[in-house]
């Protein structure tokens, strides 16, 4: 990981320790599909790893892809931006079994 990629994954996980994030109606769907809880989406933020970076070029803004444990184990990405406003949004939410499914 890059020093940039350190600040970035550090800046997300100040968002959650402050509660200065909100979370889409579309993340939330996804969670209550998924049977996730929103101790699991933080206990991601704050243990997991930047994967990815990807520039939104219809809105000018980079979204970030974090992947991480939940509470119980499993493995889920957690797709965030840092919005105008300056909180983090949890864009969605998804369990990666294919990662779970390759540490087996």
């Amino acid at each position: 990981m890059t020093i940039h990629s350190d600040r970035i994954l550090n800046q997300l996980k100040e968002f959650v320790r402050t509660n200065c994030y909100i979370m889409t109606l579309h993340a939330e769907e996804e969670m209550d599909e998924d049977n996730l809880s929103i101790f699991d989406v933080e206990h991601a933020l704050l243990t997991g790893k930047l994967l990815e970076k990807q520039k939104d070029e219809k809105y000018n803004e980079w979204k970030y892809l974090v992947h991480g444990q939940t509470i119980e184990g499993g493995y889920i990405t957690v797709v965030v931006k840092i919005s105008p406003t300056g909180k983090m949004v949890v864009i969605t939410v998804f369990r990666d079994d294919e990662y779970e499914n390759s540490q087996m």
